[in-house]
């Protein structure tokens, strides 16, 4: 087993709850200041996890 691999598909997953969750914090908005600072926050976390994941998976060479 790859650990790389393993890491890179967990980074992915973690990026997928923040943009999701950041979706939903979205669509519940009311516009004040607390609800613009968390959408920022998750969705820059949300978008560094899924892009570095997905980067670790396709770099990392398959050894069987």
């Amino acid at each position: 087993m790859n650990l790389k691999r393993f890491f890179g598909g967990l980074l992915t997953i973690l990026g997928i709850i923040g943009l999701i969750y950041t979706a939903v914090i979205f669509a519940g908005t009311s516009g004040e200041t607390r609800d613009i600072k968390s959408l920022i926050i998750y969705g820059i976390l949300g978008i560094v996890f899924f892009t570095s994941g997905i980067s670790l998976v396709r770099t990392t060479k398959d050894e069987s």
